[in-house]
């Protein structure tokens, strides 16, 4: 599926009265109270029958995807529908406050779902105060029918931006390594899908082993490591055309791509003549440039989301750790000294933190500071590996192996490291890569 340019902004936003400024989730506090709130069905002015179905039904489908994402975060806790009334249309924009009040919600989203005679749908999202009884903002998007799901993403997202100040991230996708088959004979191919699991679909048909995808800045492209004719190399995939080119065209192993911020660059290691370093190269193709020249292994390159620094790990030092360098490879420093070794780092897209996956005792995932210090453990399963940052910075996606299965699913944890989740896939799930919002 792509995704067009079709959604778009509706000119009634209203930004929030002073009044009402006082109703916010505490994000720092992780879910101990999360949020009542309550999310009723989306009348429509008229029904009509659009290609994803009449817009009464799709009302419906909208309250029930924003409910999804609010409850998914941790912080909101949805009333269940037995809790509800139905709304009219009318009552969109006049709320029956007093039952609210006494359904127990601290907030409400209303809103519509409307067919446009030019075969779009309007949808209409309001959000509340119910004890202020106030609007706090109000937004609608015209969608093609076959994108109402990003619209409700997007009714989410002004949802949980406006009552905890943070960035939004429901309307993302992510990329990711399916697997199937035995242990010892796994099929590995791209999947790419919602950050919810919805519109999952197949890139690559499993004749090689793929590894590490990532997505380019501008959501078209993504590059990863396969074992094509046997040689572990880089390619890049284009989403619309499904077509892969080679990066690097050299006999040595390339593995282990990132995109640079602007896109201009891919930033990989090669192994030559028994030592693995860093190199860059345009994304266009080019000659690589070395960035590392210390004997061992460096690997698992990471931008800083404003391209000056990098950061990745190397056993430079006799074990796996953490190490961040300019852009151009110059003043390398060591930023991991906890218990164990360390691997994946992943520079956080507000560039406060990096995510790495702690191997000592077992596999977890946990944050640093840039320099460093702040360590903090976020997971505790048996096998967590390969974070990936959401694209506000707060939740973190995750590959989980159960013991001795060989069989990994996809989970993510917020930075309290106390809302942890399952992500479905079809068939078994590794490597996410979290994905910009959607332009």
């Amino acid at each position: 599926m792509r995704f067009g340019l079709a959604l778009s902004l509706l000119s009634f936003t209203l930004a929030a009265s002073p009044a009402t400024a006082q109703l916010e989730v505490d994000i720092t506090g992780g879910i101990a109270q999360p949020m009542p709130i309550a999310v009723p069905g989306m009348p429509t002015p008229a029904v009509a029958n659009t290609p994803a179905g009449d817009t009464a039904a799709l009302g419906q489908r909208v309250a029930e995807v924003v409910t999804a994402d609010l409850k998914n975060s941790g912080l909101f806790s949805p009333l269940p529908k037995s809790a509800m009334q139905t709304v009219t249309h009318p009552q969109v924009t006049a709320p029956d406050y007093m039952f609210w009040t006494q359904s127990g919600a601290q907030a409400l989203v209303q809103g519509f779902v409307q067919a446009n005679g030019d075969g779009t749908l309007t949808v209409g999202c309001y959000l509340y105060d119910v004890l202020a009884r106030s609007e706090l903002t109000r937004q609608g998007f015209v969608v093609q029918p076959g994108q109402w799901r990003r619209a409700a993403h997007k009714c989410a997202d002004q949802v949980y931006t406006r009552l905890t100040g943070e960035g939004p991230y429901f309307d993302s996708r992510v990329v990711y390594v399916s697997e199937t088959g035995p242990k010892t004979n796994r099929i590995k191919r791209l999947g790419i899908m919602d950050q919810d699991g919805a519109n999952h679909r197949f890139l690559t048909n499993g004749q090689s082993i793929v590894l590490t995808p990532r997505f380019a800045p501008n959501q078209q492209t993504i590059t990863y490591m396969s074992y094509t004719n046997n040689r572990a190399r880089v390619y890049v995939y284009d989403i619309g055309s499904g077509s892969q080119r080679l990066v690097v065209d050299q006999p040595n192993m390339t593995f282990s791509p990132r995109f640079s911020p602007d896109g201009r660059y891919i930033v990989f290691s090669m192994a030559v003549g028994g030592n693995t370093d860093i190199y860059r190269v345009p994304s266009t193709g080019g000659t690589p440039q070395r960035l590392t020249t210390s004997p061992g292994i460096d690997t698992g390159a990471s931008y800083s989301p404003d391209g000056s620094k990098i950061v990745f790990e190397s056993d430079r030092s006799g074990t796996q750790q953490l190490y961040v360098m300019n852009a151009d490879g110059s003043n390398q420093n060591r930023i991991s000294f906890g218990s164990g070794r360390y691997g994946s780092a992943a520079w956080s897209p507000r560039g406060d933190l990096i995510a790495f996956t702690r191997i000592g005792g077992g596999f977890n995932v946990g944050v640093m500071n840039i320099d460093g210090s702040g360590e903090k453990i976020l997971t505790n399963g048996w096998q967590d590996e390969g974070p990936s940052w959401s694209p506000n910075g707060r939740v973190i996606m995750f590959f989980r192996t159960a013991q001795g299965s060989g069989k990994a699913d996809l989970w993510s944890v917020d930075l309290t490291g106390v809302n942890e989740r399952p992500i479905p896939t079809p068939l078994d799930g590794s490597d996410p890569a979290w994905g910009p919002l959607l332009p």
